[in-house]
């Protein structure tokens, strides 16, 4: 291997920077036979990656949907055997200015109204797209899975473990009716 100065007077020479030769390892992925079937099994290898990938990121989703379902079950007795009441659940309109009934009775995680957990412990994203049929008629907002992390993603600040956030609902013990 050349000394490093000679590599830099090489590199100032205007050859770029050097670099070692491609190792056998990349000939190996990246040689054709003529065919194509090296480039194809490096692809179908590639893609059994992705869904392999792709499995256990649902897989760890799943555990983790799990675990919180346990942590709302356990919210629902506790908060049923400590007396706070339960409201009626409404979702704000996607524009922020409306409240549309849900038909859900439970209480609100947030006081801000955007989260709350249903009677039975399903949890919910309490938004709704607006429209003039739900403000007549209300509407219906799907129970998601969990997080054991409320508000990932969020602005500094927002983001909180379910088990603190459910802590601190039942502490507060007022009813959080909007």
């Amino acid at each position: 291997m050349p000394s490093f100065g000679v590599l830099w007077e090489r590199a100032a020479g205007g050859g770029g920077l050097p670099c070692e030769p491609a190792g056998a390892e990349t000939a190996r992925v990246t040689a054709d036979d003529g065919d194509g079937s090296r480039a194809d099994d490096w692809a179908a290898r590639r893609g059994d990656a992705a869904a392999e990938h792709a499995a256990r990121l649902d897989r760890q989703r799943s555990a983790e949907a799990d675990q919180a379902r346990a942590l709302l079950a356990e919210f629902v007795r506790e908060a049923t055997r400590r007396g706070v009441s339960s409201v009626p659940l409404r979702a704000r309109a996607m524009n922020g200015r409306s409240l549309y009934r849900t038909g859900l009775t439970g209480w609100y995680l947030r006081r801000n109204g955007s989260l709350g957990v249903d009677e039975q412990g399903e949890f919910y994203v309490l938004s709704a797209p607006t429209n003039v049929r739900s403000r007549l008629r209300g509407t219906t907002v799907p129970p998601s899975d969990p997080p054991l992390i409320v508000g990932v993603g969020g602005r500094d600040g927002e983001s909180m473990p379910l088990r603190d956030l459910l802590r601190l609902r039942l502490d507060s013990a007022e009813t959080w009716d909007r």
